[in-house]
């Protein structure tokens, strides 16, 4: 087999992990995360991050190594991601890359496009606007500028917000556009298997798994963590929610509903981005024996 990454990519809670672990196992290989909120060492239980039983069984990269005190960048994934790739090929053929992180998953495979440098006469513009009208002022100049990114974007997320708003006005061209550039050439073939399952299900797995995130300890570790929660690491769903909650603005129940809530938008969005990608295999993973068949015979 010619040196192969196979990534494995998909919707929160459709069972990523597992089956990327299985595949890990079978092929004796190693895993790398390509999460945008796992690689935080304090942000442990609200980002399901692999156990450390299922880390144990397979050596995992890029998970926990980063302090949400860090300004840690897709720049910096993509970088760090292709070392360490680089660094295993030498001792396997294939490599899995697992995670739910649309743009980490794109900068890793296709590389990043020339971005206008951030300025900070334009950025503290928007910083403000948003402090004088909120967030939605953000959402609605975004959604002018680049409707289709704005399908894609975590319109919750300002850092995101902001950014995608600045490229636009900087560069007078939308940000969908510029993310469509030249592809990187890479020394390795790249095989996409996205999972996925009937929206029921889905949606049954994402509130099951957020009750048993509270059950594990998930306000214990947002309240950790809230004298940090201007950091744009906390600026996460399932973290975001409680903060309310510890400030009165609404009950625990209300706060774990509308986890259960901003998590189901949450994978809609990630499917709708991952959808554009034509390379990618679908496989529904309510069966995953027949799955890891799937992917066996695209590996071969």
């Amino acid at each position: 087999m010619q040196p192969t990454l196979l990534l494995v990519c998909g919707p929160t809670a459709v069972g990523k992990t597992a089956l990327a672990i299985e595949l890990a196992k079978k092929y004796n290989t190693e895993i790398i995360s390509s999460d945008s909120r796992q690689i935080y060492r304090e942000m442990n239980i609200g980002t399901a991050r692999p156990t450390a039983e299922e880390m144990y069984q397979v050596p995992h990269h890029l998970i926990g190594h980063v302090s949400i005190h860090q300004n840690y960048t897709v720049a910096d994934f993509e970088k760090e991601a292709h070392q360490v790739a680089h660094k295993l090929f030498q001792k396997h053929n294939l490599l899995i890359m697992v995670g739910g992180s649309g743009l980490y998953c794109d900068a890793f495979c296709n590389g990043l496009d020339e971005l206008p440098e951030s300025q900070p006469e334009v950025k503290s513009q928007l910083m403000l606007l948003m402090q004088q009208e909120g967030i939605s002022s953000l959402q609605k100049k975004l959604e002018e500028l680049d409707p289709e990114y704005y399908q894609l974007i975590d319109k919750n997320n300002p850092h995101r917000l902001i950014r995608a708003i600045e490229v636009c006005l900087l560069s007078g061209k939308k940000f969908s556009e510029l993310r469509s550039g030249a592809k990187r050439k890479n020394n390795f073939r790249i095989i996409k298997i996205g999972l996925q399952l009937e929206r029921s299900e889905l949606y049954e797995r994402i509130n099951s798994r957020v009750l048993k995130m509270m059950e594990s300890g998930l306000l214990k570790e947002a309240k950790s963590l809230e004298p940090f929660k201007h950091l744009k690491a906390l600026k996460t769903v399932g973290y975001s929610e409680l903060f309310d909650c510890f400030e009165n603005k609404m009950s625990l129940e209300n706060a774990v509903q509308l986890i259960q809530q901003n998590t189901r938008r949450y994978a809609k969005r990630q499917l709708t981005w991952f959808r554009k990608d034509n390379e990618i295999n679908w496989i529904n993973n309510s069966n995953s024996k027949a799955g890891i068949h799937q992917i066996d015979e695209l590996l071969a």
